[in-house]
Formats: C-alpha cells, structure tokens, sequence
C-alpha cells in the first residue's frame, strides 16, 4: 500500500507540474498569435490613409478591413483606433466611435503589447501595435484579441490523453509494487517489519554478546560483519567493514585461512600474541562466514602441561639417581672412606651450583635466568648438553622480558625436540645485547632444516612432529615471527658447522637506554645469593676441620 501511494503521488505530481507549463504556454502562444495578426493588420499600407481620411463609422473602409482580416484569422475581434483612443472598428458596430475599454497609452506611444487582458468581450490573450503613417508618425493602433475560451479549450483537450498516460503509468507502477511486494515477502519468508526489526536487534545483542569471533565476508573477500570478539582478536575496527580482507589484514597464514586459501575444519591461525581456531562456512551467495575461537590459553596451559610432565619424568630420574647416589654414599660411610665420601658429594652439590651461577652471571634479568635454568635440567634429564655461550651477556634492561622468554624458550624446546632420542645431543644458548637490541641464537646437533623448507617453518600450524594429546604443533616458531616482526625485528635459520640448525633473532629497542636501580639491586642480590650457596654448599667440612671448595 504504501508502494501504491507513492507511485499514485508521483504520478499525481508529474501530471500537475506537466500541465502547469503547458496553461503558460498555450497563454505565450495565444499572445504572439495575436499580435502577430495585429502587426500584419498595421502593415496594411491603406489601413493608415482610410483612418485620415474618412469617418469611423460601421460601413467605412476600416471596418471592412478588419472584419475582413478578422475572419480570415479566426481572431475573436480586430480593433483599429485613432491617436484618442476611439474605435474605428469592431465586432459589435455599436461599439464604433466610442473609446476602447482598456488602455491603449503604450501602443499609441510606439511600443508593442502582449499580455492576457479583461475588455468587453470578455477575458482575451491580446496583442497591441502602433499604426504608422508613410513618414512613420503613430496615427493609431492595432489591437487584436483571441479569445481565452480557446485557449482553455485547447488545455483541456490534452488533459484526457495526459490522464490515458498518467493512469498506465500508475497501473504499471501498481503491477511493480505488487511483484516487489511478493518477492520480499518471499526474500523475508512472510515476517512483517516489526519481526524483522526484532530479529535485527537481536541478532546484534547475540553477534557482540557471544565470546567468539565472528566474521561474515561478501563473494569478493569484503568484509561485511565483524563482531566486538572478532576487532578484538584480529585487531580490526569497525570502520574496516567493506573494506577488503587482503587490504585490512597483513599477508600470512592467518589471511590465508579467513579468505579460504587455506581449506580445513579447526585451522590454526596466529594473530599478534594469540593462538586462533578458525572455521571457515561459505555462503549460497559466494561469500562465507568465519568464526575464531581464542586458544592462547590453551595453547599456554597445554605447554606447562608438556613442561609439567617433563618436570615429572626429569623428578622420577633425579629420585632414581638419587637415590643411587644415597647408597655410593652409605657404602663409603660404612667402609670408612670419609674423604672419599665428602669429595663424592662436593662432586655432587658443585656441578648443578655451577650451572645456576653460570647463568646468572651472564643473564642478569631474573626471568630470562630463571629460564635457562629449568631447561638446563629438562635437557640433562631428556640426555641433551645445554651450553651457555662464552658470548652471552644480557644486562638487566630489557623493555619485555615476556617477549624474550617467549622467544628463547620456544627455540629451545624446538631444539630439544629436533635432538629427541640422539645419544649425544647438544644444544648451544646465546643471549646478548648488541647497542639497544637484543640477539638470541639457538643452534644445535639435530638433523638440521633443509635449505627448501627453511621459508615454511615459520608458518603457523606448519611441523613434522605428531601433534601432543591437547592439540596441535607449529605454534612455537611462528610467535616466534610474529614476535620478531612485531619488534621491527628479524628470524633466520642456518646451517650449524658440523651439522645441525642455528636459528637466530634479532629484537631491535628491546632494551632501555639505562639499567633501572631497583633490577641493579635485585641482579646484585641474586648473584650474591648465588656466591654463597656456592660456597656453603660446594664445600664440605674435613675430619680436621677444613673445608673443600666445590668446582
């Protein structure tokens, strides 16, 4: 209905603004019709002679003139006065010899007339012109009517066939408003506006209420939805909507799998700090819908699960060992080997004390000591060498020492993976700072990256290990990237002379300008630390007294 009214309003007002030019028209036509009849009425060269020269009288030769012009024009009335204003011809002969009703001051001045005008014979279109002599003097006027009758006649004759048009205009604009009507109510499946306002609310509280990312995409890869979770997650705005994927998103894996490049149920996908889950669904129209789950801390807890379980195996071993060593020791008490007995456990205590105090006199950030550390003995106990280079040093200045643990700690677990099960396993660390960026470099002597597949380990979800129980590989070496990129940084992989891998990574800015006093006190303290369980520790009391210094 409102379809209709809108057509039937706008035909309505295309008929009107028609006929409101067309009334000025036929007006402008009927005047310079007459005036063009009363300008060949003043050309006539005896019309001026018989007015100077007779009377004005029903049967002169003026009259006769105009009648005969009259109705050889099908003018309503010719007109023919002097200089006075008196008429010297007419329709009516009464009126001959009286002054004209309407002013004839402009045509008797020399000027020409048009307009629509009241006068005896009714409302006419009028034209008026001065009548001249041989020498050009005005001696009269010439003032021709057509009768507006005429004219309106003219107006509404059009008017049926105007209608005829109006009215198939709006019977096929009725026609289309009905066919609009009943394909939108097809598209829409019969619900009335107000349900369709109500679905659209709710699909909006429902699409920015729910904890996944959602993200609807058109046939040419724009995007034309994206919920609050899914800004969040792919770090987009809301102004990103129509644009393209491709323009709004950096190239990589993660583009890859929301475009649908990259095909599959439970995709891998990262995106700045987070581990991803995408699902990519197409749609009838060409486009697709994505939705990402957030698993960074899935990822996470799944990782000190792993660690957790490595700690655990590292336990069994060390209470395995230990206790082998409890009984070297029990037999050398017992045998009276006390000498023996005390350097057996300074051997003991001393090595793992070196190690701690190793680190922690190269690395000054607890963190990233701490670090180190822990994969000192998960590599001991998995039969793997952890070396700290001779070139490492990290003063205690780092912008985020999260990033850095990040990165070290999944490249050396990718290293402890590669060297899994060789008998003389050997992993090398090296951290150092190099002006205000940081170099880290793992090498060790697995079976090393062939040269052609160097350029795909970094993609996410890319690995050739069998993924562990609560999810999946290939996340470690592509936050490692994404770490490097975000840093303005650098990651390579090389060859390690003798056989094996060396990745290095390069975070330019990751550290500050100057050591803040608080870490100066706590690195001091912890090496302090360090020195003295050494020392109370490495050493063991003599039967006389003395005491020997661990190595």
């Amino acid at each position: 209905m409102v379809q209709l009214a809108i057509a039937a309003g706008v035909t309505a007002l295309a008929t009107g603004l028609f006929l409101a030019p067309l009334s000025a028209q036929l007006d402008d036509q009927a005047m310079r019709r007459a005036l063009a009849i009363a300008q060949t009425t003043a050309a006539d060269p005896h019309l001026d002679d018989a007015l100077e020269s007779s009377r004005p009288t029903r049967h002169g030769p003026v009259q006769h003139e105009a009648e005969r012009i009259r109705a050889a024009t099908g003018a309503e009335y010719v007109v023919v006065m002097d200089k006075q204003g008196v008429r010297w011809s007419h329709t009516d002969p009464d009126e001959i010899g009286r002054h004209v009703s309407t002013d004839p001051s402009i045509a008797l001045s020399g000027q020409e007339v048009m307009q629509i005008d009241e006068g005896t014979l009714g409302r006419s279109a009028r034209g008026k012109v001065p009548l001249r002599d041989e020498d050009g003097k005005v001696v009269g006027a010439v003032s021709v009517g057509i009768a507006y009758e005429s004219v309106q006649e003219r107006l509404l004759s059009t008017v049926p066939q105007l209608l005829a048009y109006a009215g198939g205009a709006l019977a096929v604009g009725a026609l289309a408003a009905y066919l609009v009507a009943r394909r939108l109510q097809r598209r829409t499946h019969d619900l009335a506006f107000s349900d369709i306002s109500a679905l659209l609310v709710e699909r909006e509280a429902m699409l920015h209420g729910i904890r996944e990312g959602f993200l609807a995409l058109d046939k040419n890869g724009r995007i034309r939805l994206l919920n609050d979770e899914a800004q969040r997650l792919l770090d987009l705005h809301a102004e990103d909507i129509g644009r393209p994927l491709d323009v709004v998103l950096s190239p990589g894996r993660t583009t890859d799998v929301l475009a649908g490049r990259v095909s599959g149920a439970d995709l891998l996908a990262v995106s700045g700090h987070r581990v991803l889950v995408a699902n990519r669904m197409p749609t009838d129209d060409g486009g697709a819908v994505v939705t990402l789950r957030d698993r960074t801390e899935l990822e996470r807890l799944g990782r000190e699960l792993d660690g957790t379980r490595g700690l655990i195996d590292a336990l069994r071993a060390q209470d395995h060992e230990h206790a082998n060593r409890l009984h070297t020791l029990l037999g050398l008490l017992e045998l009276g080997l006390h000498e023996e007995a005390v350097e057996f456990v300074t051997q003991v205590v001393g090595v793992h004390h070196a190690t701690a105090e190793q680190v922690t006199e190269r690395i000054h950030d607890p963190l990233l000591a701490a670090l180190l550390v822990g994969k000192a003995t998960v590599a001991t106990e998995r039969g793997a060498s952890l070396r700290i280079s001779p070139r490492t040093h990290l003063p205690d200045r780092l912008v985020d020492p999260h990033s850095l643990v990040t990165v070290l700690g999944n490249l050396v677990d990718n290293a402890l993976d590669a060297t899994s099960g060789k008998r003389d396993a050997q992993l090398e660390t090296e951290v150092r700072a190099n002006g205000r960026t940081a170099i880290v470099r793992v090498s060790d002597n697995g079976p090393g990256v062939p040269e052609e597949r160097r350029g795909e380990i970094f993609t996410e979800g890319w690995t050739t290990k069998e993924p562990p129980a609560h999810g999946q590989r290939g996340i470690g070496l592509a936050l490692v990237r994404r770490l490097a990129e975000r840093y303005g940084g650098s990651v390579e992989v090389g060859e390690r002379p003798g056989g094996g891998a060396v990745f290095t990574v390069a975070l330019p800015d990751a550290l500050s300008g100057e050591l803040p006093e608080a870490h100066k006190a706590t690195v001091q303290e912890a090496v302090t630390d360090a020195r003295t369980t050494r020392g109370s520790e490495g050493g063991a009391r003599r039967p006389d007294g003395s005491t020997e210094a661990a190595r």
